[in-house]
């Protein structure tokens, strides 16, 4: 068997257990191995292939690993109204503790509340929901003034 058949059923089997487990960074070393087997079918020695494979693979997957780190730092999710149905919807606070939370009814469950922005002395009365962090209600700092 010539090095760069090898080299492709390497990159084939990287492709085939990404597809199993979803991990994208398994195609990222497939991308190197299809480089060691593009270095093979050049005619270069087995030490170039290893160390062009190893190159193009461990780039990518740094390249990669970099570009999800800058997008899971731009996407929060707590505040989206498309992603948490009850951002958005109004609670009825009847009271505020020392500690600035509060018990809310919502959905037919007590949440534990608290506020955007704290305040010295939060008043009862109907918040909106901004925000989930946790399992806790964030709701915005003023109280919904009735007309």
């Amino acid at each position: 068997m010539s090095d760069a058949t090898f080299w492709w059923l390497l990159a084939g089997a990287a492709v085939a257990l990404e597809l199993i487990s979803g991990t994208f960074y398994l195609l990222m070393l497939a991308v190197g191995l299809a480089a060691g087997a593009m270095t093979a079918h050049l005619g270069a020695d087995l030490t170039l292939q290893v160390g062009c494979a190893a190159l193009v693979a461990g780039s990518a997957v740094l390249t990669w690993s970099r570009l999800a780190r800058q997008r899971q730092g731009q996407v929060d999710s707590s505040a989206n109204p498309d992603l948490n149905l009850d951002v958005g919807q109004w609670v009825q606070v009847e009271r505020w503790g020392a500690d600035g939370s509060a018990l809310v009814r919502h959905r037919g469950t007590e949440w534990g509340a608290e506020l955007e922005y704290p305040v010295a002395h939060p008043m009862p009365g109907r918040y909106r929901i901004v925000a989930l962090r946790g399992s806790r209600l964030i709701l915005a700092s003023q109280p919904h003034q009735e007309n």
